[in-house]
């Protein structure tokens, strides 16, 4: 066998064996947990004292007016989560899309949403701080007055150490719909004098949410977006994408990616050796398979793409990724008709030997 074959064969053997890789899909938290079969969207982040902590709002559903953000804890070098306990529970009104994010001066946010109507697009911005890891929590504050304003994905922290956090505005007052003028926007906060502003806005032709950031180089960011319209099936439905140049306050028109999306959210981080991660279901109309991808050359292009999840009935829905202070990539998505909250940890090393 000549040499040349001989590495041929090694290739194709390592190819078929990247694809045929199982990721260990651990289930945290399910139906039979004791607050309310809905748990969705769920989001996480590791402490400084080495715990990984976890939200998601629950209840009876997602329209009904007893869901509260509730979070758990998996203490550093444990197996087993605490039992979930609410952390915000407004009396008589709806909560929602609790984020939660530890900032370098080691506070920990949590950021949510109440509805004040019957549909998402009547809903406000709040916020908490804990100052003992998730231990205990402040008062709420309001971050957003606005009718319709929303949260979902975690903030960044820019070159110039002011926190970006992504936000939305959602109109349309529709519980299938998303409003063709619904934008992608941002909050800015300075941490020293604890202020925070408007930036600006991501537009596009059928409206857009949900925005998931990174910055690239200092003042230049991307973002990518989960798509307006409804859920009626389409050979058109794109994340959206779009760019900054000024830190965040002026953003370019919102267009169409190479990413699919049915309608639903993406998650979209910068790792430590600056290449970027894209968790997105691979479907126009489907929230499956979970993909994730990446990008060794800052948005460029996308060669390594591996399906993480990808039962055909599957719903795999709202990714949330973080890397861990060991570099490992975690990432929390919710199934099962948004009763299951789910984790898989990996390395890059497996989309990248497994997505090309």
């Amino acid at each position: 066998m000549s040499a040349r074959l001989f590495l041929t064969l090694i290739a194709c053997l390592s190819v078929a064996l990247a694809e045929a890789r199982e990721f260990k899909i651990e289930r945290i938290f399910g139906p039979e947990v004791p607050t309310g079969p809905y748990k969705h969207p769920a989001s996480f982040d590791e402490l400084d004292n080495g715990d990984f902590y976890l939200c998601y709002y629950g209840g009876e559903g997602e329209y009904k007016g007893d869901t509260a953000v509730f979070g758990a804890r998996l203490k550093k070098g444990e197996t087993k989560w605490s039992d979930p306990k609410p952390i915000a529970d407004t009396p008589w009104l709806s909560e929602g899309n609790g984020v939660i994010w530890q900032a370098p001066d080691g506070l920990v946010w949590l950021f949510y949403l109440n509805r004040y109507g019957d549909t998402w697009s009547t809903s406000r911005i709040k916020a908490k701080i804990s100052r003992d890891q998730a231990g205990t929590w402040s008062d709420s504050m309001m971050l957003s007055f606005e009718e319709g304003m929303m949260v979902r994905g975690q903030p960044i922290v820019l070159h110039n150490g002011d926190y970006l956090l992504p936000i939305y505005h959602e109109t349309g007052h529709d519980t299938e719909s998303v409003g063709p003028d619904s934008t992608s926007r941002f909050l800015i906060h300075n941490p020293t004098n604890r202020t925070w502003k408007e930036a600006g806005a991501i537009r596009s032709k059928n409206g857009n949410i949900q925005p998931a950031v990174a910055e690239l180089e200092p003042n230049h960011l991307i973002a990518y977006c989960r798509r307006g319209g409804n859920y009626e099936p389409t050979t058109e439905g794109w994340t959206i994408r779009a760019e900054s140049f000024d830190g965040g306050l002026t953003w370019t028109e919102g267009v169409n990616s190479q990413f699919p999306n049915p309608n639903a959210a993406v998650d979209f981080i910068k790792l430590k050796n600056g290449h970027l991660v894209l968790a997105y279901n691979d479907n126009m109309n489907d929230r499956s398979p979970l993909t994730v991808a990446i990008s060794t050359d800052g948005d460029k292009t996308w060669p390594y793409k591996v399906n993480i999840a990808t039962r055909p009935d599957g719903d795999y829905a709202y990714p949330v990724l973080v890397q861990a202070k060991d570099e490992k990539i975690h990432l929390v998505f919710t199934s099962d008709g948004r009763t299951v909250v789910n984790r898989v940890v990996f390395e890059e090393k497996d989309i990248l030997e497994g997505g090309k």
